[in-house]
């Protein structure tokens, strides 16, 4: 589900998942996780709750709960742009002109007649409102067995994977990202904890 549709819903909770341009490994290629945890915080300053994420090394999963008057779109994009300027900063700075020759060549026409120079992100990200403790569960289970899966072999135990909430539910582990418990808003109707 795309974030073009407006969501206007003080209290929801969505899962999301947002991917660099073409798959391309950015976070993992600039060593660029703090950028993440740098937006994720803003976003906490601004009400926004993360209950959970995974920062792999092209694309972040997350579960987060909207603040009154707070709108995931823009939360979204505003972090997805803040981002983008300084990926391509560090890409810039270290040279990397292989990176960013590929993100030019994301471009739409339209793209370049506002004056954009690279596609750092998808242009959409996939958005899911959650309704209950067990969807959240469910999504936190996902997130947190990405690290371990078969596709990506981050880590052989994802409790240790320094990029995601894992250790915070199952040891009480505060890493960088400003974490909630999903119980802390009453979503105990799950079948047990998160993993």
């Amino acid at each position: 589900m795309s974030t073009r549709k407006l969501r206007l819903k003080d209290g929801a909770v969505y899962f999301a998942t947002f991917t660099c341009h073409q798959w391309v490994p950015l976070f993992h290629e600039l060593e660029a996780y703090d950028v993440v945890y740098n937006w994720m915080n803003i976003a906490h300053g601004k009400g926004y709750r993360f209950l959970g994420y995974a920062i792999m090394p092209n694309h972040v999963h997350f579960v987060i709960r909207v603040p009154e008057g707070g709108a995931i779109n823009t939360v979204l994009a505003n972090g997805k742009r803040f981002m983008a300027y300084e990926l391509i900063y560090r890409l810039l700075k270290t040279g990397r002109q292989d990176l960013l020759h590929r993100l030019a060549e994301g471009l739409r026409p339209s793209d370049i007649a506002r004056g954009q120079k690279h596609r750092v992100f998808a242009t959409s990200t996939d958005l899911v409102e959650l309704f209950s403790g067990k969807m959240i569960e469910q999504k936190l289970r996902y997130i947190h067995a990405n690290a371990v899966s078969k596709k990506w072999s981050l880590t052989d135990d994802a409790v240790e994977y320094p990029h995601s909430s894992f250790a915070f539910y199952v040891r009480g582990e505060e890493r960088e990202a400003p974490l909630t418990a999903y119980q802390e808003y009453g979503f105990l109707d799950g079948k047990g904890a998160p993993w």
